[in-house]
């Protein structure tokens, strides 16, 4: 296969995004198109499932033909995902019958508190590895079974298909052939068993969802069948598919336990590589699949950050200080340090290692001194704030020390913030040549499925180093730091707690 290449789909939160890979694992040619984020409430975030997929097949399209190649050169397609986004649809018709409840919804958060109440938090935990939150899909199932008219009723006649956004990808791809999704995307939807590897019936009725809506669950690298959709000619392996942070481990090549990356995008998320055995959680992290190769599946720890490019972009549309996302680096250049400026971006609550759905943004130590260019260096300072927590308490549950840090996604490319975290976190941050690591992790593990490459051990000779940042913060500087944001974060969370 000398001129054969694999199109990843990388369907994100605000973006759908294809791009075209070569044999050494080079991006050949990619296409971007952003879709309307919905927010018919606080707390409430939507996305149009028709645009989902009309912008992913465009981009899709669009790659292929920026590279000047026919589908018949196409070896295979990976999909990457937004994890937890839930879409319900009308298996006759193909029609959602809600809009896409996106995973940064807050709508369920009372509901969580009474499954809570109801003290399922421990079994919860011990079968999906997660937290009761409303973070996750099942309670975004629930809200539409329980609030669109008629779902329940056409739910219980197996006429209803749930899926995570690589579901309805697949399902659009195949003519609704194949309602599918691979075991990543399943261990974040609060009732997927990632010790037996089935949909658990004690949760499914927990939570009153029909088992019949469910998609089968299979591997992260296989051939699932072939895209029968009008985007290409031909019929093209659909033969990967990970949520997009198991996708940027894979891409990152954290192949081994112990391995961390850190994605920075909308939200921020590292995840730590824990080899074959499941590591429960006692610091709030989530216990989730890393992917499964053949019969063999890899776990990790994961800490989610909700708030970290996003924070930039709410500097940019809801403050005006900047006109770009990258014109913030340069701005917060303007001054030695945040001058005691600490921004907790909480906009939607509090994700790891506090899980506190309540919390919200919060600015503390403005002085009449404060100027914008110490409010865009707190709002980067946050990002490497959060990202250290997390890592604390991943090395903390898995008794391992992190050795350097793997890094990738939009923020990652803001030299400022990456040498900030790594002086926080006392190791090298090393930024690889391809940042784009989630749409190649897909690509791998679509390649990987139809023999495009040959083993993982082929793979490891691609990952190349863009650029490593090392400690250079005296340690009683970073300790300095760390206290004040410390400060900072019992401080929001004692404002979220205070209601009265």
């Amino acid at each position: 296969m000398p001129d054969q290449y694999i199109l990843a789909l990388d369907q994100g939160t605000t973006s759908s995004r294809a791009m075209l890979f070569d044999r050494n694992g080079n991006v050949v040619s990619s296409a971007q198109k952003e879709f309307e984020q919905i927010y018919p409430q606080p707390g409430w975030v939507e996305h149009d499932p028709h645009e989902i997929w009309s912008t992913q097949a465009g981009v899709a399209a669009e790659a292929v033909t920026r590279a000047g190649i026919g589908s018949s050169s196409i070896a295979a397609i990976g999909i990457t995902n937004q994890r937890e986004t839930t879409v319900v649809w009308d298996r006759d018709t193909g029609q959602p019958v809600y809009n896409a409840i996106v995973w940064q919804d807050r709508r369920t958060a009372d509901f969580c508190d009474q499954l809570k109440a109801q003290r399922l938090e421990e079994t919860v935990r011990a079968k999906t590895g997660l937290p009761i939150d409303s973070y996750f899909s099942a309670t975004k199932i629930r809200w539409i079974l329980d609030n669109v008219e008629g779902a329940r009723e056409k739910a219980r006649q197996g006429k209803l298909a749930f899926g995570t956004v690589d579901s309805w990808l697949v399902w659009n791809f195949t003519k609704g052939s194949l309602h599918i999704t691979d075991v990543t995307n399943a261990s974040r939807t609060m009732l997927f068993n990632i010790h037996t590897l089935q949909w658990d019936d004690e949760l499914l009725a927990a939570l009153d969802i029909p088992r019949s809506m469910l998609p089968e669950v299979r591997p992260s690298s296989d051939v699932y069948g072939p895209a029968q959709s009008t985007v290409f000619a031909s019929n093209i392996p659909l033969a990967g598919i990970a949520g997009d942070q198991h996708a940027a481990l894979f891409g990152q090549l954290c192949t081994q336990s112990g391995m961390v990356k850190n994605t920075y995008g909308t939200g921020c998320f590292l995840v730590m590589n824990t080899g074959n055995q499941p590591i429960e959680s006692k610091n709030n992290l989530v216990t989730t699949i890393a992917w499964q190769i053949g019969n063999r599946i890899d776990y990790a720890l994961e800490g989610s950050i909700f708030i970290a490019g996003a924070v930039v972009q709410w500097l940019r549309d809801g403050l005006g200080l900047i006109r770009s996302a990258a014109e913030i680096e340069a701005l917060a250049r303007t001054v030695a340090h945040s001058d005691g400026v600490y921004l907790v971006p909480a906009f939607a609550g509090l994700g790891a290692p506090h899980w506190n759905a309540r919390a919200r943004g919060t600015l503390f130590g403005v002085t009449r001194g404060t100027t914008s260019a110490h409010i865009a260096r707190a709002a980067l300072d946050a990002i490497a704030y959060q990202s250290l927590d997390v890592l604390k308490a991943m090395e903390a549950d898995s008794g391992m020390r992190v050795h350097e840090l793997r890094v990738d996604g939009g923020a990652c490319a803001n030299n400022l913030l990456m040498q900030f975290q790594a002086d926080l976190v006392g190791v090298d941050a090393v930024r690889p040549r391809v940042s784009e690591t989630t749409a190649l992790g897909a690509a791998y593990l679509a390649g990987l499925a139809v023999g495009y490459w040959k083993d993982i051990d082929a793979l490891q000779s691609q990952w190349q180093l863009e650029h490593r940042f090392s400690p250079t913060m005296a340690r009683q500087q970073v300790d300095q730091c760390l206290a004040g944001w410390q400060r900072a974060v019992r401080a929001a969370k004692a404002w979220a707690d205070d209601t009265h």
